[in-house]
């Protein structure tokens, strides 16, 4: 006697209904009773398996680690960070207020200068044996002695362009530090890229995510290091640039203080006082 095809359908549809109720458990279990590899595991010991295990914690690497892990683009960042350090120490101390414009030589210099104690000559010797830059600076305009103001000022900006130039000498290259350093970041961070990825197109990378983060890793760090070295250099780049700037003006200060003192207008200026002092004199002896 034929089943009718109602009953032939209930019968499949619970037949499915059973297999996708059991099929899951079956596979469940096979999956804990095998490792991630496929091998089988130890479920005859449930008491041992329901310990917890002590998770272990990474090593911390050290500096000279992390520094071999960013890759080889760290050696010239790191020449980039020497060659910073080198001539940050060098401009801070020759940019030094003491040195650029020593007040002894100021005070001494301009105090014979008033009390007219000094001539061409003379002024000309104690710029050059002082040496400094405001004292080379000086004697630009110690050369124009008794010329108009104009050429004075003209022969004091010429020596403070020099003057200027060699306060500005190296920072040319902090400069190019700060510009090549995040480039040279960021070219790690490239190089760090493609090992991630070619780890992962590789047989060797499938399932290992160790070998995807060394990439990461030193893509980061090679970053990292770049922006450390940069980001100091440019700081000091624009400090030192300020700090010529304000030296510059007080430069430029006390030139005008210099052509008010040896320039023909000046000196004419300062002898007509003495002109109407020696009539005086000479009419009341008389």
């Amino acid at each position: 006697m034929r089943a009718s095809p109602s009953r032939l359908y209930f019968r499949l549809a619970a037949l499915v209904v059973f297999a996708s109720l059991v099929l899951p458990v079956v596979l469940s279990r096979s999956s804990v009773a095998q490792g991630p590899d496929g091998q089988p595991t130890d479920t005859q010991t449930p008491i041992e398996s329901a310990t917890p295990q002590t998770v272990q914690a990474p090593a911390k690497k050290s500096l000279l680690a992390i520094v071999k892990s960013g890759g080889v683009l760290m050696i010239p960042l790191g020449c980039c960070s020497f060659i910073a350090m080198v001539f940050c120490f060098e401009r801070a101390i020759a940019l030094r207020t003491g040195r650029v414009i020593p007040k002894p030589f100021i005070k001494r210099f301009f105090h014979l200068l008033e009390e007219e104690e000094l001539d061409r000559d003379r002024a000309l010797t104690l710029c050059e044996q002082n040496g400094s830059p405001v004292a080379l600076v000086l004697a630009h305009g110690v050369r124009k002695w008794g010329r108009p103001a104009v050429e004075v000022e003209q022969a004091l900006m010429d020596g403070g362009e020099r003057a200027v130039s060699n306060l500005r000498r190296y920072l040319r290259v902090l400069n190019a530090i700060a510009t090549i350093s995040p480039l040279l970041g960021l070219q790690g961070t490239v190089f760090g890229m493609i090992r991630a990825f070619n780890d992962i197109a590789g047989s060797a990378g499938m399932g290992r995510p160790e070998l995807l983060a060394g990439g990461i890793g030193e893509a980061l760090i090679s970053t990292a290091a770049g922006l450390t070295v940069a980001i100091p250099s440019l700081v000091a780049y624009l400090y030192f640039l300020g700090r010529i700037d304000r030296l510059t003006i007080d430069m430029d200060v006390l030139g005008q203080e210099l052509v008010e003192e040896i320039s023909a207008e000046a000196i004419a200026e300062n002898a007509k006082p003495r002109t109407v002092r020696v009539r005086k004199d000479a009419a009341a002896a008389a």
